[in-house]
């Protein structure tokens, strides 16, 4: 049975249109379309729910040890008010997930995964416990919402005072005040543009949602879903879990390198990726230069043979082109280089481009 997030009711009274998503019901778009709500983040300011993420907190005296252990990144320079992103290995090297560590205090670690994987993350993670670490799934207990676009920062101020809001890109403040309600606030998200994450009680995210709807009327905030949410990871070219990276496909082939440190003395799936060098297969981008739209699971082909495959594509509305990433040989991985892709028995003329395919101006 599919599960409902603390905002499902204002997604109704919204219009939200409602889909099931990684085992919850949710909004794909609002009655302004999928265009218009990417549209908004990109020029103005969108709101998501994402409180289906998963919260897992890791804690006790080697909890930073233990971070170590079942992650790629390195965690041990991390200082509280900061996050970290990183993907989680399994023996074999493949992703079990990508996630955020952020840390609140000594020995105290609030870790957000992605929703669908929630229960095999918490049950991966208690596998390998070791001992002074205490491990809670404490998921059911947080709303979440993503305020993210050129005006998140101007609405934000409008609510809740300087000294809660993170100036810096992927830092947070846990204890914030949300016009009375207590509120943890990152500057985070996943669109490719400044914004924040703003976790709550999940008795009080309809709440924070009706208040930042009504201060950021004039600033051109509108509600905004699942379908804008993938079009604008994806022009930003992030990758997403169970697409881009999987539990076969590494972190290091999804192009993730930058957080796998491999100077670590050691990591779950360290021994796999070392001897998985060099790289077969690497991440590439694709921009549609002939007539079609790229989805997933399709062929990329290069001078007749077949070198991969799409793992995301659609139509990118800020850009205004079809685009797609896909996982290739090395080898065959040429940037400027054209290919082809078989969209539904159609040869689609293709070229080679580097990510991201979108980036914002700082």
């Amino acid at each position: 049975m599919e599960k409902k997030t603390p905002l499902y009711d204002t997604h109704i009274k919204y219009g939200g249109k409602i889909v099931e998503f990684g085992g919850f019901l949710l909004p794909v778009q609002y009655g302004s379309g999928v265009k218009a709500e990417h549209m908004a983040v990109r020029t103005q300011c969108g709101l998501f729910d994402v409180s289906h993420m998963g919260e897992i907190l890791v804690q006790g005296e080697r909890a930073k040890d233990y971070l170590n252990l079942i992650l790629t990144n390195d965690f041990t320079d991390l200082k509280p008010g900061f996050a970290r992103y990183s993907p989680m290995c399994n023996e074999d090297g493949g992703t079990i997930d990508d996630l955020i560590v952020y840390m609140k205090a000594e020995n105290d670690y609030f870790v957000v995964v992605n929703a669908a994987n929630t229960d095999k993350d918490f049950a991966w993670m208690v596998e390998h416990k070791i001992d002074g670490v205490d491990l809670s799934n404490v998921s059911d207990k947080w709303g979440q919402v993503a305020l993210q676009g050129p005006n998140a920062d101007k609405i934000l101020h409008k609510l809740v005072d300087d000294k809660y809001i993170p100036a810096g890109n992927y830092t947070c403040v846990f204890d914030g005040d949300f016009q009375g309600i207590q509120v943890m606030i990152s500057r985070t998200g996943y669109t490719g543009e400044d914004g924040f994450e703003i976790y709550m009680p999940a008795d009080k995210a309809a709440d924070v949602w009706e208040m930042l709807i009504e201060a950021g009327k004039e600033d051109g905030l509108i509600p905004c879903a699942l379908g804008a949410r993938d079009t604008l990871r994806m022009e930003a070219a992030m990758p997403l879990y169970g697409h881009e990276m999987n539990d076969e496909i590494s972190p290091l082939t999804a192009g993730l390198g930058f957080a796998v440190k491999m100077d670590k003395p050691d990591f779950i799936g360290k021994a796999a990726l070392e001897a998985g060098q060099p790289l077969t297969h690497r991440r590439v981008g694709l921009k549609v230069t002939g007539r079609g739209i790229l989805r997933e699971h399709l062929d990329v082909y290069k001078d007749g043979k077949i070198i991969g495959h799409t793992t995301s594509g659609t139509y990118l509305p800020f850009l205004g082109s079809s685009y797609g990433m896909a996982i290739v040989d090395s080898e065959a991985r040429e940037i400027g280089s054209s290919c082809q892709v078989d969209v539904r028995g159609r040869m689609v003329d293709c070229e080679m481009v580097k990510l991201p395919f979108y980036k914002r101006e700082k």
